[in-house]
């Protein structure tokens, strides 16, 4: 690889599976029930002698034909039918190799420029720039996403290219050996806490119906569907241990802004209706306009809150979690702090207010990358 040889090729060579090759490359554990030797460590000894490119590369004597044709006035098409290629290599090769002050496409010069970048691995960019790494290990401390961290340095650095990365770069700096750029440990600061990627997870399955009388979701006003107002909640309860103890979560559809319930104890309907009416009283009346939840057993007093705030609290369908999205997904989010299989009774309500307040502080996607106590200031202000 070293030399130039691509992966596929180099296991040939060597004499070994392309698996194999890649496992090598990659730092990945050997398959089950075979040795280190055989499946995780690299060959004693590597071939002496430089092997032969494979012809899909374009050789120097093909990149000069391409420079006199090129010179000639010739177009993209033509030259890729003289020498038997797809105008969309010759195009990628005149754009990607010509002199970068002159723009003069210098076949040598390209050459060397094409070999230059053949060799793997290659230096991954977060590990290249120690300003760029530092920033986004500060990021990934404070638990925004990879996704949120690539926009948000775009966003706060336009002019300044080096620092822009995609979430797949942070994503290999942290789970592919040979870029490891970033502190393992930083895994778990991830949404996920995976150490390893997978592809793929299970979703959670949906609480019993409920079965008190209820107005339901298709009964709701349609100016909340399109969120065209502030002030319609999303609501549910995220369970610990043994599904003994419970945290309410609140999700304004308009700006995301999320508010945590502390349910100290229990959290049957009347310690729910009660942290809901506290929770949610605080808020200004404009902001306080209906509440959507599922079909759990925690709302069978949904009419006396609803006596009690005047808020109009309407319920999701059976197993339709999509029905309140924010809420599903605000609730992934809080997993990153309140993991699943243990006790949340622990937290006090200075936890809950401090965990909301680093949630609201995220850029959101969905929000243009503004973040959730942003859009509510603002929102704040203008209605002042």
């Amino acid at each position: 690889m070293k030399q130039g040889v691509g992966t596929t090729e180099a296991c040939r060579i060597v004499g070994i599976n392309r698996r194999t090759g890649h496992r090598w490359r990659h730092g990945r554990a050997p398959s089950p029930g075979r040795t280190t030797s055989q499946s995780s460590a690299p060959p004693a000894c590597l071939p002496a002698a430089r092997p032969a490119i494979s012809s899909r590369f374009l050789s120097v004597e093909e990149r000069i034909a391409i420079a006199d044709l090129h010179r000639a006035g010739t177009g993209v098409r033509a030259i890729a039918t003289a020498l038997g290629r797809t105008p969309s290599t010759i195009s990628r090769e005149l754009a990607r190799n010509r002199h970068p002050a002159s723009g003069d496409y210098r076949p040598h010069a390209a050459q060397a420029r094409a070999e230059a970048r053949r060799p793997r691995p290659k230096t991954g960019k977060i590990a290249a720039r120690p300003e760029l790494r530092d920033l986004v290990q500060g990021m990934l401390d404070d638990r925004h996403s990879p996704e949120q961290i690539a926009c948000r340095l775009r966003r706060d650095h336009p002019d300044r290219p080096e620092l822009h990365v995609t979430h797949e770069t942070i994503y290999q700096a942290l789970y592919v050996q040979t870029r490891g750029a970033l502190r393992r440990e930083l895994t778990g600061a991830l949404r996920t806490g995976r150490t390893a990627r997978t592809p793929r997870r299970r979703p959670d399955q949906r609480r019993p119906r409920f079965t008190e009388p209820m107005v339901m979701i298709s009964d709701r006003p349609a100016e909340v569907e399109d969120r065209a107002y502030p002030g319609n909640w999303e609501g549910d309860l995220i369970m610990g241990l043994g599904n003994a103890s419970a945290i309410g979560t609140l999700v304004e559809r308009s700006t995301r802004y999320v508010m945590l319930v502390h349910l100290p104890g229990r959290h049957d309907a009347e310690t729910v209706r009660d942290g809901l009416i506290t929770t949610i009283t605080a808020l200004p009346a404009h902001l306080t306009r209906s509440l959507t939840w599922d079909q759990g057993v925690e709302m069978a007093r949904h009419h006396e809150f609803s006596a009690a705030t005047g808020i109009q609290v309407y319920f999701c369908d059976p197993h339709s979690p999509w029905q309140r999205g924010s809420n599903e997904n605000t609730n992934g989010l809080l997993r990153q702090y309140f993991p699943k299989g243990t006790d949340l009774s622990v937290h006090t309500p200075a936890d809950l207010a401090a965990v909301a307040a680093q949630l609201n502080g995220r850029p959101r996607k969905t929000l243009g990358w503004d973040t959730p106590a942003e859009r509510l200031t603002m929102l704040l202000a203008n209605t002042s």
